[in-house]
């Protein structure tokens, strides 16, 4: 047999379980359903031990039991349809299918490779040889591992269907739970009803099923409570008064539902249950509406169902129940196992795919956290612990009491066993001897069957030994009695109990099972119960490697009342044969065929292919062509019939490309089907190809034909040759001895002209081969694929026009263009996107921008940007807003450029106009931009799935504007509120233009500001002509007080956010943080912000290997950085053809650094004269980096705050006093500590001349700390003797980090002198 995933010491205990039922109120069942599970489902995942039980045997003796598993389930009133259990089983082998994708298992030997894989082969794969080997190499092998998972979940399925009957007691009750929920009006009112529904369906005449184990069933009470709605309080106070009605033995309190439902969507919730559900259910409808009464609904047993969940199912199913009895085969309402085979086609009303799909989506378990799964686990053990095994022992010490009291034995029945067995024997007869008594049957309280009840307990309990000398006693008895139904199922399970006994005392006795299969099948007519003995034999003999012996048996179970059973018999007994120690490869084969005609007959289709496919390795190329032939038949039908028609095609193909063997009639029949099969699967025209009725070709010319093909479905295209009719025309010489042709003028030849077929192959030559050496010495050609083109299916095609695309502009010119695209071909496009080299020069706006393009008929001079009118009143204030660069497209790359399709679709024959916006780059010159479209199909293809279309445009640039910044710190303090500071940008514009263009001047309209931190305030010294005109060659000097944005905080968490701040010259304000201005900026800000984040990156890298000092020069070196973009819009007016046009552009500048001086464009650098080479050793030492001087007087600002000039009458009062306050400004991140010296003397040349003898009252030296960004004012008093001009600048200025030693410390000097006059009145 196949391998499997259990073994069969596993297997066996897993099939024969304590069934325990359960019945539950309606309330209850419905706080289970909120989980969209029954509450006999709930517990299933649950249903296994975790730990090892004990118990005592009659003679007091412990006894352990090892992963005991316990199966619950609602009460069902009507044993299961034969033909429903018939359609379960088939469709749960249906929907085990092999997966796709999984390695094949392969037995290896020699040359010959055996595919066992668990899919279907293809029929046209290649086939192997030397078969022969294979017996001598299979001993070795170790790689065969093929298993057969529908087998698995058919015997799975098959086993737990088997209805209860009354010759044994395996799937007999032993317990009950009654189910009450906490929040009933009356709980223990409704335990009672309960109870009472329990006594009535277990005893009255009214109900044959199901079956109860003994008389005094266990009932155990469970309280139901759901956490989440329930009053807790309330259900602590019923369980304690359940507990002193039913003791603590009997009752629990089950807590649920501690999760309400409507959790987030994105949370894991595990599902355990989805396993269980889909391969437990027969029919699985389920009437959660019927309330916990509907199990003695319907006693009809031709229209009920029964479901595994336990409730009702009505279905009307239709099928007759007039199966044969026989005279020792019990009633058909007494055992109902007693025959659910026969015709493996059985329609009901709902297939297990549909219930899979309905299933499919349902989370189950929705309301309980993994605590509430303890619970349910906690809960199982101690039924199990406190009620069931209790139960269990005690019952078989009373059975064992019963049989000592009524047969006169002694005290146990362990000690009885030997005189049993030693004593009288009933001579040995031939099952074809023994004869029955018809209609024997026991009555409940019989010694035989009470006998078979203690054995079922104790194999139930894992109890082996106990269990073979009851199932051997009984047997014995069931024999003299000639009750044979009786004695197989002790032979049964007394074969399995001595199989599984610890230590194996005894060899397993084969021809007990040999004996119970032959009494059911021959005398009792019950094939059911002769499939579980076969199943379970089977297993045991493949455990001990007898696999022949389980061939045999496999095979002998085969007949013609089920093709499903006999199919995975045949197919198991297929493995069986591989598996020897010397391999049967043809027996396997020739199994397999048997099995693949059953599966067939069954209307298993995929595996009766699978079947087959396996089986033609051993078959082919040995000589056996009419095995070969009917093989790749029966795989063509079997493939067409699965509409794998190339497959089809290719099997039936198989058998007329080789001499036959067959009869001309039959091999007749097998074209027509070739014939059939191939005009179903190529029938519909494949390829359209091009006639030429008349092609003339003179003597001695050379014509090229063009012929065309038009392919009509996807594959591969092999163009082999042309077809053609070759003839001459006999020629008249006319009088200038040219030859004319007959009806040449007409196109048309006369029709008496012979000419003869002819076909013309096409065989190219591919390139030489030269790469490697053996290539060099000989002559090799690579393959040739140009007649060997690949058809996809229709892809799209796009067609793009650009209108009014300009070929010439300004550096910096911005100009609005249009783009159309044109969907040319039958199907849609989406994901259009434009890829380029150079984003920078072109846009299609932003994302959020509400744009309303003109159409290309506007006026050239509109503007190209968004404006509105200016407030007059706001002068020279900036006026401010905010954008992202994410608004506008840009990501992780900004080359690719997502195109705004409406809907993001361009349907067929569709096409839609764009705004483009382009600026002309900043360098002179002539440019290539290279734009790349890219479009995708809607129909996602595994082959190609996008096209591309290429456009290469030419721009002319000539020089417009030269900008160039600077940033520095303003030396007043005013109006800083306590904090941030502000700083002066200095802007240069330059007119570069020499008027080749016909440019006439340059009108800065507008300077804007962009960055997380800082913007510009307002301009200073403002000129009384607000537009700012610059004539060729002039230059023009702008300057601006730039502050701190408020909302600084906010802007630093969300980094992506930059301020945009607006000075205007002219009458409209631009607004720069719309398209196109804003897109220009950030696409030109994109590379140096890349280039900024690698060398963030590198210096975070390297931080953690350099000394602690670092990071004291990086927070000094930050004092001196700045994040500030200079943005300036201009407009430039030119003169063509006697008309005057309005040019727009713009100019970016980037500044970093304060008092570093930055450009509009890079600039060029003269390359650096030759000098001589020097050689420098690399030290490994590592030198600490120390601050520059700039940014050491960067990290404190300080300003003096005094009169300019200060009157003092010196006759009278010879000493002058003038207060003096002096502002000290943290410009870092961290606190600094500062030191201020009054004894400083200037030495400067320039404070020479200006200083006099004065001097500074109080202190002499402060020490100071100042907190981040903090300003300090410290009141000091100079003293003056006499008259004159003094410099106030004298005070020395050491500032260090707080947390630093005085590594860095060094003077803050002041930026220029700072004069008093001191006058005499």
């Amino acid at each position: 047999m196949a391998q499997c995933v259990q073994s069969v010491q596993e297997l066996i205990p897993d099939s024969f379980v304590p069934c325990v039922a359960a019945l539950c109120s309606e309330e209850a069942e419905r706080l289970t359903r909120r989980n969209h599970l029954s509450f006999a489902e709930l517990l299933k995942p649950f249903s296994r031990l975790t730990s090892e039980v004990h118990m005592r045997d009659p003679n007091n003796q412990l006894h352990i039991i090892k992963n005991l598993k316990i199966s619950v389930s609602n009460i069902v009133t009507q044993p299961p349809l034969p033909g429903a259990i018939r359609k379960h089983l088939s469709d749960v082998v249906s929907i085990s299918q092999p997966a796709e994708g999984l390695v094949a298992n392969v037995i290896t030997a020699g040359d010959y490779d055996l595919n066992i894989s668990d899919r279907p082969i293809k029929a046209s794969v290649p086939w192997y040889n030397n078969w022969k080997d294979t017996l001598m190499g299979l001993k070795e092998s170790t790689l065969y591992s093929a298993t057969t998972p529908w087998f698995e979940s058919y015997r799975e399925s098959f086993l737990q269907s088997m209805p209860a009957s009354d010759h044994e007691f395996l799937n007999h009750y032993l317990a009950c739970m009654l189910v009450a929920s906490s929040s009933e009006p009356e709980p223990v009112e409704q335990f009672l009803k309960l109870s009472q529904e329990q006594h009535r369906i277990q005893h009255s005449s009214d109900y044959s099923y199901p079956k109860w184990f003994i008389p005094n069933t266990l009932k155990y009470y469970v309280l139901l409570h759901d956490v989440s709605a329930g009053d807790e309080q309330r259900a602590d106070s019923i369980y304690e008064e359940m507990k002193q009605r039913y003791g603590t033995q009997g009752c629990y309190l089950l807590k649920i539902n501690s999760r309400t439902s409507n959790r987030s969507s994105d949370e894991q919730i595990p599902d355990p249950w989805s396993q269980y559900l889909q391969k437990n259910s027969i029919q699985n409808q389920e009437s959660y509406e019927d309330g916990p009464y509907s199990i003695a609904s319907n006693k009809n047993a031709d229209s009920s169902i029964l479901s595994l969940d336990g409730l009702d199912n009505e279905v009307k199913d239709g099928l007759p129940n007039n199966f044969k009895s026989h005279p020792l085969q019990l009633d058909q309402s007494s055992d109902p196992a007693s025959n659910f085979d026969g015709t493996d086609h059985i329609k009901s009303a709902l297939s297990l795919h549909e219930t899979k799909k309905m299933n499919t989506g349902i989370l189950h378990g929705a309301c309980l956290t993994l605590t509430d799964h303890d619970r349910i686990r906690q809960f199982i053990q101690e039924f199990t612990f406190r009620g069931l095994l209790p139960h269990i022992e005690k019952t078989i010490r009373q059975l064992n009491d019963q049989l000592i009291s009524r047969k006169g034995l002694s005290r146990s029945l362990f000690s009885a066993t030997k005189k049993w067995f030693s004593g009288s024997k009933v001579p040995e007869k031939s099952i074809n001897d023994l004869k029955n008594t018809s209609g024997l049957l026991y009555p409940p309280e019989a010694p035989e069957l009470q006998i078979r009840k203690m054995a079922d307990l104790c194999f139930l309990v894992q109890h082996y030994d106990l269990a073979y000398s009851c199932y051997h006693t009984a047997k014995k008895d069931f024999l003299n009695d000639q009750a044979m139904l009786y004695a197989a199922g002790a032979l049964e399970m007394a074969a399995v109990s001595a199989f599984l006994q610890p230590g194996a005392p005894r060899p397993y006795p084969a021809h007990y099972m040999d004996t119970a299969i032959q009494t059911y099948r021959d005398i009792c007519k019950n094939m059911v119960l002769a499939e579980r003995c076969v199943l379970l034999s089977a297993e045991i003999l493949k455990s001990q490697s007898k696999y022949s012996e389980a061939a045999a048996l496999l095979i002998r179970l085969t007949s013609e009342d089920s093709d499903l059973r006999s199919a995975l018999l045949l197919e198991q007994a297929a493995h069986c044969f591989i598996n020897m120690k010397n391999p049967m490869v043809r027996k396997f084969a020739f199994h397999m065929i048997l099995a693949g005609h059953r599966f067939s007959k069954a209307g298993q289709k995929k595996h009766a292919l699978r079947c087959y496919c396996q089986a033609m390795q051993v078959y082919k190329g040995k000589g056996w062509s009419l095995a070969e032939d009917h093989i790749n038949f029966t795989i063509g039908r079997q493939s067409f019939t699965l509409r794998q028609l190339d497959n089809a095609v290719s099997a039936f193909k198989h058998i007329l490309i080789n001499e036959s063997k067959q009869s001309a009639a039959q091999q007749g029949a097998f074209l027509r089907e070739y014939l059939y099969v191939y005009k179903v699967t190529y029938g519909h025209e494949m390829i359209g190809t091009e006639v030429i009725s008349e092609f003339l070709i003179n003597n001695e010319e050379t014509k090229v034909a063009r012929l065309k093909l038009f392919p009509h479905h996807v594959g591969e295209l092999h163009i082999l040759g042309v077809v053609y009719n070759l003839g001459t025309i006999q020629s008249s010489v006319g009088l200038d001895g040219i030859g004319s042709f007959p009806g040449c003028h007409t196109g048309k030849h006369p029709s008496n002209i012979m000419s003869v077929r002819g076909r013309q192959d096409l065989e190219i030559q591919g390139p030489r081969l030269n790469n490697t050496k053996e290539e060099k010495t000989s002559i090799k050609y690579g393959p040739d694929r140009r007649l060997d083109p690949i058809i996809v299916e229709e892809m799209p095609l796009l067609e793009v026009f650009f209108i009014h695309f300009p070929t010439g502009l300004l550096c910096g010119e911005i100009r609005k263009a249009y783009v159309e695209f044109v969907n040319v071909s039958k199907c849609p496009l989406t994901g259009l996107k434009v890829v380029s080299k150079r984003p920078e020069f072109f846009t299609f706006g932003g994302n959020t921008a509400v744009l309303t393009p003109l159409s290309p008929s506007a006026s050239e001079n509109c503007s190209a940007y968004k404006t509105v009118v200016a407030d007059s009143t706001s002068g020279a204030t900036a006026l401010t807003s905010s954008a992202s660069s994410v608004d506008f497209g840009l990501g992780s790359q900004p080359e690719v450029i997502h195109v705004p399709l409406p809907d993001s679709i361009l349907l067929p024959g569709a096409s839609v106009q764009l705004p483009m916006w382009l600026r002309g780059p900043d360098e002179e010159g002539v440019h290539e931009i290279n734009f790349l479209f890219y479009y995708e199909s809607i129909k996602k293809q595994s082959n190609i799935c996008h096209r591309v279309l290429r456009h290469t445009a030419v721009i002319c640039t000539s020089r417009s504007l030269n900008v160039r910044a600077t940033v520095c710190r303003s030396n007043t303090l005013e109006g800083e509120e306590g904090r941030g500071g502000n700083m002066l940008v200095f802007v240069d514009v330059e007119n570069i233009n020499t008027s080749e263009a016909g440019v006439k001047e340059f009108h800065i309209v507008q300077v804007s500001s962009n960055s997380k931190h800082w913007k510009l305030q307002k301009s200073v010294n403002l000129s009384e002509n607000k537009d700012s005109k610059l004539a060729s060659r002039e230059r023009g000097k702008l300057c601006f007080k730039a502050v701190r944005c408020k909302n600084f905080e906010a802007a630093a968490q969300l980094s992506e956010k930059y301020t945009f701040a607006d000075i205007i010259f002219g009458s409209e304000q631009i607004i720069s943080s719309a398209s196109p201005c804003a897109d220009f900026f950030f696409r030109s800000l994109s590379s140096e912000l890349k280039k900024t984040l690698a060398q963030s990156s590198t210096y975070n890298s390297l931080a953690t290997e350099k000394q602690p000092s670092d990071d004291a020069v990086r927070l000094i070196q930050k004092c001196s950085e700045v994040d500030l973009n200079i943005v300036v819009l201009w407009k430039a007016y030119v003169v063509e053809d006697n008309k005057q046009l309005i040019l727009e552009g713009q100019h970016h500048v980037i500044l970093r650094t304060i008092g570093r001086e930055a450009f509009s464009f890079s600039q060029k650098q003269e390359p650096p004269e030759m000098g001589l080479l020097k050689f420098t050793r690399t030290e490994n030492t590592m030198v600490p980096t120390r601050p520059t001087v700039e940014q050491l007087s960067s990290l404190i600002k300080t300003s003096l705050q005094y009169p300019e000039s200060f009157n003092h009458p010196f006759h009278q009062k010879s000493l002058c006093l003038v207060p003096v306050t002096l502002l000290l400004s943290n410009c870092s991140q961290t606190d600094v500590d500062v030191i201020i010296d009054l004894r400083h003397k200037a030495t400067s040349p320039e404070a020479l001349e200006v200083h006099g003898s004065f001097t500074w009252l109080g202190q002499t030296q402060y020490k100071l700390q100042l907190k981040s960004q903090e300003i300090y004012n410290l009141q000091l008093k100079a003293c003056f003797v006499h008259a004159g001009v003094y410099n106030l600048g004298t005070p020395r200025v050491f500032a260090k980090l707080s947390d630093q030693v005085t590594l860095f410390e060094t003077s803050q000097q002041s930026s220029m002198p700072a004069l008093i006059i001191i006058s005499n009145v």
